[in-house]
């Protein structure tokens, strides 16, 4: 879960049917100087008991899925605890230095998306190798791929992953004149984010009044960016960002967005965002699976059987998590247990009825149920159809370890200077490679 793009793509603080999930915390079970910190379980040791603690961020859903107390029930000698923190740059940095110092660490760290390459790349010494204690055919080869390093050593179990689809207002699509229709409205846009662009044209010529068709440019980029063949690096960890065809296309898709009047210029998860899905002020928004539960809880009682879900121009991901353990915890033999319990399809697939994390084990796909009220919610849309297929075929990409910030600087520098001061799509490209430099040390 996301204070940027990923509260900074993913910091979303949900709870109840909240969709969200990323990853983690950032310290020792007893650190707690970030505005959010929660625990699972009773929190208490209790004579005789090992207590795990777990490091998260956003809202996981273990806990709130009952998990925690499951786990506990099944092994009477294990109290667990949990620390959260909301905020991914502020947990991320605490985790690399306990890492280091070889200390404070908490016995299960979870990384999210955007900082796992780090993590592979410069701290796999520091974690237990996983792939030895697991089938790893349990996962989508793409995400085992991305926790695995060169020599094979797997640093992190898959969590949840943000399988892409566009959910849309189908009553302001009525009113504007448009298809409804989420099989024929794939259609029209399929293989081509370009294509769900041109609709949006369209949809302005007869927009109902105070609508826009995208709630932002930057949306749209990070969805098209999500199925590109490259983004930021190649595989061998050269920076390709600025002749990347992925960063290229999801540039131009956005530039289009931003220089039209089809966006209702908001960042995301800030309130005025928020408050978009309540008023109904924009009829799209792309839609990794994450983005369900909070449409619902942020659109309220007025979007009930208006929102509906239809497959994205491309497969993609935005978003997802692992959990990893520290070789500096003191209890490795249990944290290994439970960090393979809490990620087995079985658990993936409570998670997702809690509160619609999507797994990243395809055997829990045929099993997956959404909540009543959730499908209901969205004009009985075959959600985890749509979802599953897009996550069976999402290209394998390649992270570097100034992903994130590579990402904030085209984002929240470039795209911003073109939607909301009005500079030319130029300006705001040499903007973003400026912020980019510096971020490079270039």
């Amino acid at each position: 879960m996301r204070t940027s793009i990923r509260r900074s793509h993913r910091l979303m603080a949900l709870a109840a049917v909240a969709a969200l999930t990323t990853g983690l915390l950032a310290g020792c079970a007893n650190d707690s100087d970030d505005d959010s910190n929660d625990s699972g379980g009773d929190g208490g040791g209790g004579k005789g008991k090992i207590t795990l603690t777990i490091g998260t961020f956003g809202v996981f859903g273990y806990k709130q899925a009952g998990l925690y107390d499951e786990y506990m029930k099944l092994h009477k000698d294990i109290n667990i605890k949990e620390n959260v923190t909301t905020r991914t740059d502020v947990y991320w940095p605490k985790v690399l230095t306990r890492l280091q110092a070889g200390s404070g660490t908490d016995d299960i760290q979870a990384i999210e998306v955007g900082n796992i390459t780090e993590a592979v790349q410069t701290q796999a010494n520091k974690f237990v190798d996983l792939g030895k204690e697991v089938d790893k055919s349990q996962w989508l080869d793409w995400k085992l791929a991305q926790a695995t390093t060169k020599d094979g050593r797997t640093i992190g179990l898959g969590t949840d992953i943000g399988p892409m689809a566009i959910c849309y207002r189908k009553d302001l699509f009525q009113k504007a004149g448009l298809e409804t229709d989420r099989n024929k409205l794939a259609a029209q846009w399929k293989g081509d984010w370009a294509k769900y662009v041109d609709l949006g044209k369209q949809y302005m010529k007869k927009a109902p009044g105070g609508t826009k068709f995208v709630d932002s440019a930057s949306s749209v980029y990070n969805a098209a960016l999500g199925g590109g063949e490259t983004r930021y690096y190649d595989e061998d960890g050269n920076v390709v960002w600025d002749r990347s065809t992925g960063v290229r296309d999801a540039w131009d898709a956005a530039m289009t967005v931003a220089t039209s009047d089809m966006s209702a210029k908001l960042k995301q998860f800030d309130k005025p965002w928020d408050q978009g899905f309540a008023n109904g002020t924009f009829a799209t928004v792309a839609c990794p699976a994450w983005m369900i539960g909070y449409i619902q809880q942020k659109s309220g009682d007025t979007g009930k059987g208006n929102w509906d879900v239809a497959a994205a121009p491309t497969a993609a991901n935005w978003g997802g998590s692992f959990l990893g353990v520290p070789t500096a915890g003191k209890h490795q033999k249990e944290a290994i247990e439970l960090a393979k319990w809490l990620t087995a399809p079985e658990q993936q697939a409570k998670v997702f009825a809690k509160q619609a994390s999507f797994p990243s084990t395809p055997s829990a796909y045929a099993s997956l149920t959404p909540a009543a009220d959730t499908t209901a919610y969205f004009s009985n849309a075959p959600i985890t159809q749509i979802f599953s297929e897009s996550a069976k075929t999402i290209p394998t990409q390649y992270f570097g370890t100034k992903d994130q910030p590579i990402n904030t600087a085209l984002t929240d520098v470039g795209i911003l200077q073109v939607e909301q001061k009005g500079k030319s799509p130029e300006q705001g490209w040499d903007a973003a490679k400026n912020e980019i430099k510096d971020v490079l040390g270039q």
